[in-house]
């Protein structure tokens, strides 16, 4: 009679633990008196390629040494682990996960591909297609969040995934041996017996057929803004809440209790007042048209308009406190563990030109034998330690630029650009084409970033401006531009927006 023989197929992301869960499925195996192997082929990259471990398990053959396999063989996978749902749906594509044969344990959370953040606009994959099509595909499938299960119990995914497994009942061993096995780990024992007992429970209740998990909100609804508060967070900014109410339709009131919250982080005060101004020039044309949808679109876009991401917004919110606070929490660091990051920038000459005074920058930027100098010495990867006393004040001394932003280049460039946007909205309501002007202030949607990405997003910003002069009045004008800002959204290369340009005879 055969041994019996377990194939599992494992598929981690960098920081995910794989190598972890890897050591405890070989020790659980082993302390059962079982051979188990295991082999790996890593990834080209965190996120770009996840690493494929491979673990054949034997159960025990006296006088007899069993031959393993290095690779899995679609079709002959007992047990698939995703920590990533897209990897599971690669695992499928590969022919890691077939009907008859497969016990599938993956997490529902997602870790955007590089494909999906490089998208100008939405580029996230359809999460819900690829859950359905998975669970088809498997025999048995245990698919929940397990990154947060684990998170809440103070853990990591390694963990929740060996208990699903566990719970699963997909291998011939008991749950006292799979706790045994964390326990002499020694690392982290608590909270990871805590996340392993929590996920092999949610595995036996879901049972052979997992219901549908939903995928994440953002996916598929746009995040709504805060109400606004009643009480400003600090005395000087009480008076604003007070003009919002007094002066602009309340449809818009809670965007703009965003976008005063996101200016005045960004820059001051002052700069607070001078958002409200900016919108309720346009409130005051606003005739009620689509819920005031032309005070609540000036309210949202304005706000963006005028906190761009530029160096010092970066290092301000990279030295922030909260910032570290937020890591430990995510990695589960207790409060007397040293936490570290290292934060890696390249910044061009154009971006270190862009915080200085406007004159010494055009200044600079005419001389070809100083750009020549300087771009060298700036235009290079920098990898600094914040945790350290000389990393901290690096990031410290370009967010302090703050102050001195508003004379800065960059900030003279992005008001030209805001005021050549607001007449251009401002000429679509003379015009009487309210509508167009509320597609051209959704057109804002196309600027973020800095860098390359910044300028890509900007040139395609620009080409809609020139695409709504020429449609300012037509019939069909604003539905027109929608288009061509979807198109303009719909990939980094600019082919969808190329394409639509010339199809409604617009250059």
């Amino acid at each position: 009679m055969k041994p019996q023989r377990l194939h599992l197929a494992i598929l981690a992301l960098g920081g995910q633990g794989g190598g972890v869960l890897v050591d405890w499925i070989v020790a659980l195996a082993e302390r059962a008196g079982w051979t188990a192997q295991a082999t790996s082929v890593a990834g080209v990259a965190q996120r770009t390629g996840a690493t494929i471990y491979y673990l054949e398990l034997v159960e025990p053959t006296p006088g007899r040494e069993p031959v393993l396999a290095l690779m899995p063989v679609p079709g002959e996978v007992d047990v698939l682990i995703a920590a990533e749902l897209m990897e599971a749906g690669r695992a499928v594509e590969r022919g890691l996960v077939t009907p008859t044969r497969t016990t599938l344990i993956a997490s529902s959370h997602r870790t955007y591909a590089v494909q999906e953040k490089l998208a100008p606009g939405n580029g996230i994959a359809d999460s819900a297609a690829v859950l359905a099509h998975v669970q088809r595909q498997a025999r048995r499938s245990v698919i929940a969040d397990m990154q947060t299960l684990a998170q809440q119990q103070g853990s990591v995914i390694s963990a929740s995934l060996f208990g699903a497994l566990a719970g699963s009942g997909a291998l011939p061993f008991a749950l006292q041996d799979y706790e045994a096995v964390v326990q002499a780990s020694g690392v982290g024992v608590q909270p990871s017996l805590a996340a392993l007992r929590a996920a092999a429970t949610l595995a036996r209740e879901m049972g052979a057929s997992a219901a549908p998990v939903q995928p994440p909100a953002h996916e598929t609804v746009e995040t709504a803004p805060r109400p606004l508060p009643a009480q400003a967070a600090a005395p000087a900014l009480q008076p604003l809440l007070q003009r919002v109410r007094a002066e602009f339709p309340a449809p818009a009131w809670n965007w703009l209790g965003e976008g005063l919250a996101r200016v005045v982080d960004w820059q001051d005060l002052d700069y607070g007042h001078d958002y409200l101004d900016r919108v309720a020039a346009l409130a005051r044309r606003d005739d009620g048209a689509q819920g005031h949808a032309l005070s609540v679109e000036a309210a949202r876009w304005i706000a963006v308009a005028m906190s761009y991401d530029d160096v010092i917004r970066v290092a301000e919110l990279k030295s922030r406190g909260e910032r570290s606070a937020r890591l430990r929490r995510e990695i589960g660091a207790r409060a007397d563990e040293p936490l570290g990051s290292e934060e890696f920038f390249h910044p061009r000459l154009e971006e270190a030109l862009a915080t200085l005074p406007r004159r010494l920058a055009d200044w600079l930027d005419g001389s070809p034998r100083l750009r020549a100098w300087l771009a060298p010495r700036l235009d290079r990867g920098r990898r600094i330690r914040s945790q350290g006393l000389a990393g901290h004040l690096q990031l410290r001394l370009v967010a302090g630029l703050r102050r001195w932003r508003r004379g800065s280049r960059r900030h003279a460039q992005e008001g030209a650009l805001l005021r050549r946007w607001l007449d251009e909205v401002d000429q679509a309501l003379d015009a009487g084409d309210g509508a167009l002007a509320i597609e051209l202030l959704r057109c804002r949607r196309l600027v973020k970033g800095y860098s390359d990405t910044h300028e890509r997003g900007n040139g395609r910003f620009m080409l809609l401006l020139r695409a709504a002069a020429q449609l300012r009045g037509r019939d069909g004008g604003a539905a027109a531009l929608a288009r061509l800002r979807d198109a303009a959204l719909r990939d980094a290369e600019g082919q969808a927006l190329s394409a639509e340009l010339a199809a409604q005879g617009l250059g």
